[in-house]
């Protein structure tokens, strides 16, 4: 066995994940989802197009996380399911804003793609939240 494959092998019989392996919790990924979208509008040139551009993206990818953080907090059930919505809500609102902003903005396109497939994700993330979320409702 390679070095690599020793590794991974002990740290199966530990139940610790890879060091290759992408580790975040939702909380963490959907900072980081934020921060990278931060990033990525401030390689934007500022102008009447983009400024207000980057003002909703910046709204609807920082809100992603924010209303997470809220549904953590829920007072109940229903409270829950539409504060995860929300959530959804935001990450396909997200991808929306991408789109737009590659198609001013041809240097980002390949930014934006990767950004728009990790904002697909979330929203299945969620919409999965949502769907256990209703069925226990229902058991």
């Amino acid at each position: 066995m390679t070095n690599d494959k020793q590794k991974n092998a002990e740290l199966q019989m530990t139940n610790q994940k890879p060091s290759t392996e992408r580790v975040f919790d939702l909380s963490d990924r959907t900072e980081v989802f934020a921060k990278d979208v931060i990033d990525l509008v401030r390689t934007i040139k500022r102008d009447v197009i983009n400024n207000p551009l980057i003002s909703q993206i910046i709204r609807s990818s920082t809100s992603v996380g924010a209303n997470y953080m809220e549904a953590d907090c829920a007072q109940s059930k229903k409270d829950f399911i539409h504060k995860i919505s929300l959530c959804k809500k935001e990450a396909k609102e997200t991808i929306y804003w991408l789109r737009i902003i590659a198609y001013v903005n041809k240097g980002v396109v390949e930014a934006c793609k990767r950004l728009e497939q990790e904002s697909y994700e979330l929203v299945r993330i969620f919409s999965g939240i949502i769907k256990s979320s209703r069925a226990n409702d229902k058991k």
